[in-house]
């Protein structure tokens, strides 16, 4: 596989795979998340003489001032001039605008107008890159409307009606909608109205390596907690923080391990550890005998499949995707959102039970790697994709 070198005429493209053969399109809202980079090589393996043309539809949006300055006006019409506590970031403010996706539309549509492609493929749902007579495909990890099945959503945060509408069209006009998880399966058949043989779930593959996973944790018994992740609060980080100290009444020696955030916490047996790179996450989960994320709101939960390949057993809520993930008595545990003493029982049930802990974890490994890796889900998408291309 080689990757071509972008376009001279525009620094929003980049292409793996071969060059100069049969394109598919590839668009997505910049490198991050890490599948936005990760999966179109993974495209590139299995459709050997083809070129997947990578198209960053945020820098589209960014040479086009006008539009940017308009959207910018229509999105403090929308949402007023500061952003809501309700909102997550402006970013998403910004791009929820019927305004802005609309103009994505037409921006992509003149991308795309001089290429021969054989299909379009989108990761996430928040444009449309669908071009008449082409077949199309979305890969997503959420839907607007899959927010409201959460609890601890606030419904202030939900898109406009008018939005949702427009998001409505990307799963219609799509020729099969990839998911990552079956709860957004479900949103799309029950909340969006999309024909279920139009709908496939893919799961997910990991952002660390995992090629290579090994344990240095003493044969699951050195009592080490892990929880990684950027958002202290949102996964559920202070109900881990009351529970392990529930947790240190029956095991005084046991630790906990915080990774990718930086809360203040006065506990004993706790290390934070801040943010750090895709290597240095690995090793921690390979100094850890338990995984932990109890968390509030999840679209995926990527963390988790890190954890599976780790062979790792994992203490989770029972929300949104988790459950795929994590089966109850089988891999993990699962308990309710903000259940401080169901957390602290379950992690002092594991910690206490190395012979278990390696149970939990080797199922949990064995699931990861038939059905949590980008090869697996680039399989099963090619399967799907194949039928609909000439």
């Amino acid at each position: 596989m080689t990757e071509s070198a972008p376009h001279s005429d525009s620094d929003d493209t980049r292409s793996f795979g071969s060059s100069g053969a049969p394109r598919l399109a590839f668009l997505r809202m910049g490198p991050h998340p890490i599948p936005n980079r990760l999966l179109p090589v993974h495209l590139a393996r299995v459709f050997p003489g083809y070129e997947i043309e990578v198209v960053d539809v945020v820098e589209l949006v960014r040479r086009h001032r006008s539009v940017v300055l308009a959207n910018m006006f229509v999105t403090v019409a929308l949402y007023g001039w500061r952003r809501p506590r309700h909102w997550p970031t402006r970013w998403q403010a910004f791009f929820t605008t019927p305004y802005i996706f609309r103009e994505m539309k037409r921006l992509i549509g003149q991308r795309l107008a001089a290429g021969d492609y054989r299909c379009t493929f989108q990761i996430q749902s928040l444009f449309d890159a669908s071009q008449d007579g082409i077949p199309h495909f979305v890969y997503t990890d959420s839907t607007m409307l899959a927010n409201l099945n959460n609890a601890a959503f606030n419904p202030r945060a939900l898109a406009r009606r008018r939005w949702i509408e427009l998001e409505r069209t990307i799963y219609d006009k799509a020729a099969v909608n990839f998911t990552r998880s079956s709860d957004i399966s479900r949103s799309l058949t029950e909340q969006y109205g999309v024909d279920a043989a139009r709908v496939q779930r893919v799961g997910a593959g990991s952002n660390v390596d995992v090629d290579h996973t090994r344990t240095r944790n003493g044969d699951w018994s050195n009592k080490n907690i892990l929880f990684v992740g950027v958002d202290w609060k949102r996964k559920g980080g202070p109900h881990l923080a009351a529970a392990f100290r529930e947790v240190l009444k029956s095991h005084p020696d046991a630790t906990l391990t915080i990774v990718g955030c930086n809360p203040s916490l006065e506990l004993d047996g706790c290390r934070v550890v801040g943010k750090c790179s895709l290597e240095e996450v690995g090793r921690y989960y390979e100094q850890a005998s338990v995984f932990c994320l109890p968390t509030l709101v999840e679209p995926f939960g990527v963390a988790l499949v890190e954890a599976m390949h780790h062979a790792l057993p994992i203490v989770a809520t029972n929300i949104s995707a988790i459950p795929d993930l994590v089966r109850d008595g089988e891999n993990g545990f699962l308990v309710e959102p903000g259940d401080v003493g169901g957390l602290a029982r379950q992690l002092t049930r594991l910690i206490g039970d190395p012979g278990l802990c390696r149970e939990f974890g080797e199922r949990g490994q064995q699931r990861a790697r038939s059905d949590y890796t980008w090869n697996s889900v680039a399989a099963k998408m090619e399967a799907a994709i194949r039928p609909h291309i000439r």
